[in-house]
């Protein structure tokens, strides 16, 4: 079953700087606050600030579906003609994501919340 898109990370290069707009942006100060990922809830969406998103490939920001089965959502897509970008990884604490690519290229994020 899918959630919906509930989570966009955008990379950034001065997260110091980048968590200061975001505050002012969201209203709200970061959940979460840590030298590789400030996350913020946003009236129940997740927006996240990635400062090594741009070394790993991200062009701007990245939209995850949330999905209670992402081994069967990635097998399903893969199916359907998607191509692996990132396998299934576990990010802490049994949150686990995973990345494709659609046929023209797009990246979709899965996230299976822990």
């Amino acid at each position: 079953m899918t959630e919906g898109i509930k989570t966009i990370i955008y990379p950034v290069r001065d997260l110091s700087k980048a968590k200061e707009l975001f505050s002012v942006l969201a209203g709200v100060r970061p959940g979460m606050d840590q030298p590789y990922y400030v996350g913020f809830d946003v009236e129940r969406q997740d927006v996240g600030l990635d400062p090594n998103g741009h070394s790993q490939g991200m062009t701007g920001p990245f939209a995850y579906w949330h999905v209670d089965d992402i081994r069967g959502t990635l097998k399903a897509l893969l199916e359907a003609g998607a191509q692996v970008k990132q396998d299934v990884k576990d990010v802490g604490g049994g949150k686990l994501v995973a990345s494709v690519t659609d046929p023209d290229g797009n990246v979709i994020g899965l996230v299976q919340p822990a």
